[in-house]
């Protein structure tokens, strides 16, 4: 790897000469910029504004602006030469326990690599120490035209230095959090708990970017003309969580799901068929819940099915018999008048036989009427 600065290690009276690598690189994608209309490539090309030249990079110093325009000339020797132990050096000022950086202060990252044999002890000596102490060492450095802050540690068998930023560089997260007084209960922090634990650990390496692979893909189907676009499926936002304990629950047991984890659907914490987290769109009503589905139709009860059944075939039976008891009278009724043509004997029996009838219609009339108490009118 090539290095990008060389200097020493200032560590008391121990000078280790070292050379700095950068640690980290970059894999995102870079894109040109081209005239649209044709393709073309659009450079940026650096020109004199005196005499309208294009200046190569061999040509190109550094300056200061002054506020009224004008222009101090400065020079790599001119920096050289400053009175400062950090222009050459990383200087050691204190050693701390890791915990006490605070992450927002951590910058680029670099390797400190041994420069020279002579530079193999003390630089071994110092990765010992490092590890030994479980502590970092803070230190002061100048790189690229300022002074900087550094933490140094210890990474396998190679000592590393993060550039860290100022304290005065980091903002105070004033008007970031929630200005809402909100309260959570123990329940909630346990079920958030299980879903830290059921997530578990990641391994780093794993991970990779996404996005730059879709990019890549893209760029080889275009090159290729194969490529067809298609539309993004977007999922609506706006959404509000109603049951935050249900959405802990939910996201518990998808875990454990996603893991291959026995008991994934019932030992979550939450009962067996317990209802998942409802979602309502911001702009839908209060009462239309999503994922609760719509109120059944009442049961009948199995006696009033019955008893209609009973009565239905109760009606037909009743139906029936009526209508056999016409039938029946139409055909005595035909009979008797067939008989009654035949002879006037017949003739004269039936009404013999109506004036009986009649004569035990009236008595059984007054019997009923004499059976029948009067009511009594009191003074």
């Amino acid at each position: 790897m090539r290095s990008i600065w060389n200097g020493a290690i200032s560590f008391g009276l121990v000078s280790i000469p070292i050379k700095l690598v950068n640690a980290t690189e970059s894999h995102s994608i870079s894109f040109r910029q081209i005239h649209v209309n044709d393709g073309g490539r659009v450079r940026y090309r650096k020109v004199c504004e005196l005499d309208g030249e294009e200046v190569p990079s061999a040509e190109i110093g550094k300056g200061y602006e002054e506020a009224d325009g004008s222009i101090v000339p400065i020079t790599d020797e001119d920096l050289a030469q400053l009175p400062l132990a950090t222009a050459k050096t990383i200087e050691i000022m204190s050693f701390v326990p890791a915990d006490e950086i605070d992450p927002l202060q951590m910058d680029a990252a670099y390797y400190l690599a041994a420069n020279g044999a002579t530079a193999a002890k003390p630089y071994t000596l110092l990765r010992e120490a490092l590890k030994r102490s479980r502590k970092v060492a803070i230190a002061k450095y100048a790189l690229r035209g300022r002074e900087r802050l550094g933490m140094l540690r210890v990474v396998d068998d190679v000592i590393a230095m993060h550039g860290l930023l100022w304290p005065d560089e980091i903002r105070a997260p004033e008007g970031v959090a929630p200005e809402a007084d909100v309260t959570v209960r123990d329940a909630e922090l346990d079920l958030a708990d299980a879903l830290m634990a059921t997530l578990g650990d990641v391994e780093m390496a794993s991970l990779h970017d996404d996005y730059r692979e879709a990019v890549e893909a893209l760029i080889v189907a275009k090159s290729g003309g194969a490529f067809e676009p298609t539309e993004a499926v977007v999922e609506p936002a706006g959404g509000q969580v109603i049951d935050l304990m249900a959405a802990l629950e939910k996201s518990v047991r998808a875990a454990k799901a996603s893991r291959g984890e026995a008991g994934a659907d019932g030992d979550s914490g939450g009962a067996e068929g317990e209802a998942e987290a409802e979602v309502t769109p911001i702009r839908r009503k209060a009462g239309a819940r999503a994922g609760t589905g719509a109120a059944a139709p009442k049961a009948v009860g199995g006696k009033k099915s019955t008893a209609a059944s009973a009565k239905k075939t109760a009606a037909s039976a009743a139906t029936k018999k009526k209508s056999t008891t016409a039938s029946s009278g139409k055909s005595a009724a035909g009979r008797s008048t067939s008989r009654a043509g035949g002879t006037g004997a017949t003739k004269s029996a039936a009404k013999s036989t109506a004036k009986t009838a009649a004569a035990k219609k009236t008595g059984a009339a007054a019997a009923k009427k004499t059976a029948t108490p009067r009511k009594r009118t009191s003074a």
